[in-house]
């Protein structure tokens, strides 16, 4: 079902070997042009999708599979306007599965029969023929080194027993494994690098090789990544702090910090930018970005709105990428509960943002067990927050009132959609 779909043999695991008779007329993957993200002929796309988490935590599946169909989730999200899923996992999971370790997950085998018997990796491998069916397309987010429903509050993207050198090599397996699927368009390299100045580790970004140098690893998780599969697009999200202009990383002075989100600050790409060498048109930077009801920012104190936050927060830690024309803009995540005030105001200025610059995006999040935001379907795992999806809405690519795949063969929704269009059929 994948198109030129093929694996190595020594990465088979659980999963059949497929090969379709031929491949498709046309591949679906992406390059950066300018602040733009383009396809092979190059015509202009906008990435509009969600996340939709678990395969990162201790269960090492999605949630939700415990009551949802998974095959319906899927298609309500294509047949909604969400053209791609960006999926958080773990380096351990990776690990084990290039070791041929899977488990049985948490799956309810009545309302998803199709997934009987089928592993971890199976069935992440049934997501995948199903994103292929109703035009959606993934983002891999590596979310945590452990498996972890917590193991994202960690600030660096090794620890413990799971090095850099097992992160590299867990990257380098999935590009491997899957470099002949154009499912899977990008690869997130560390989800939301953190960590305060005062603290005994956090992730800095210069030009040093330093262990703790966020920059330097994600250069070189992007060198092994893109040695399996030079069509991936990189994702290279911030850091939380930056030193103010001629200050050193070894200040304790808060007075000398830039501090924001977690994964949020790239100031840094001004003086520093990420080098990916030949394939630099892949290079796609992915910053996170929230509201008050997440943490009480200073800049939600006193008279705040759209043009206070873009002049004061969104321009100088990540917006003047685009502005400049310096590489495109994902905001891999953004959301929050709808109420009624100051959440939802600051929601409904940054999806004016999106929609506005026309900026790539993946909502946080599809999960309704999110603690501090919520998410798009309720605790039914069927039935959508419809208040939320209404503001959420604005910001899907949709032309003559049709939602726009990102797949050049299918529309979104599946051939008998009547809410998507193919990519073939969008106008750029």
């Amino acid at each position: 079902m994948w198109k030129s779909f093929f694996f190595a043999a020594v990465f088979l695991l659980a999963s059949p070997l497929t090969t379709p008779a031929q491949a498709a007329p046309t591949m679906d993957w992406l390059h950066a042009q300018g602040n733009k993200i383009v396809d092979e002929t190059g015509k202009e796309i906008w990435l509009t999708g969600t996340n939709w988490f678990g395969f990162n935590t201790s269960e090492r599946v999605f949630h939700g599979l415990w009551s949802g169909n998974l095959e319906g989730i899927t298609k309500s999200m294509a047949d909604r306007g969400l053209n791609v899923v960006r999926v958080p996992i773990s380096s351990q999971l990776l690990d084990e599965w290039s070791k041929g370790q899977t488990i049985m997950p948490n799956v309810n085998t009545w309302a998803n029969p199709d997934l009987a018997g089928k592993n971890n990796l199976q069935v992440f491998d049934r997501f995948l023929e199903l994103c292929e069916k109703y035009g959606l397309k993934v983002i891999l987010d590596l979310h945590s080194a452990e498996a972890d429903n917590a193991g994202h509050v960690y600030p660096l993207w090794y620890k413990g027993s799971i090095t850099t050198e097992v992160v590299y090599a867990g990257w380098s397996w999935i590009a491997t494994r899957y470099r002949n699927n154009d499912t899977i368009i990008g690869a997130d390299l560390k989800n939301e690098p953190h960590g305060q100045f005062s603290e005994a580790l956090f992730a800095k970004w210069d030009r040093s090789t330093d262990p703790t140098n966020f920059k330097h690893f994600a250069e070189t998780a992007a060198q092994r990544i893109l040695a399996a599969n030079p069509n991936l697009l990189i994702l290279v999200e911030g850091t939380e702090v930056y030193p103010k202009d001629g200050v050193s990383w070894t200040s304790k002075n808060p007075a000398d910090w830039y501090s924001t989100w977690w994964g949020g600050q790239l100031r840094g790409v001004a003086q520093h930018p990420i080098n990916l060498g030949a394939h630099q048109d892949q290079l796609v930077y992915s910053p996170h970005d929230y509201g008050p009801l997440v943490y009480e920012q200073p800049w939600f104190q006193g008279n705040w709105d759209r043009t206070t936050l873009e002049r004061d927060v969104w321009d100088p830690n990540w917006l003047y990428i685009h502005k400049q024309n310096r590489a495109p803009l994902l905001i891999g995540e953004w959301g929050g509960f709808m109420d009624g005030g100051r959440n939802q105001k600051w929601m409904t200025a940054i999806r004016d943002l999106i929609k506005e610059q026309r900026l790539h995006h993946t909502f946080w999040v599809l999960n309704p067990n999110s603690g501090d935001t919520g998410g798009l379907l309720n605790h039914d795992w069927a039935t959508w927050d419809e208040p939320k999806y209404a503001l959420l809405k604005p910001a899907l690519w949709s032309q003559n009132n049709k939602f726009v795949s990102l797949d050049h063969q299918v529309k979104l929704g599946g051939p008998a959609s009547t809410t998507g269009i193919s990519l073939a059929e969008a106008t750029s």
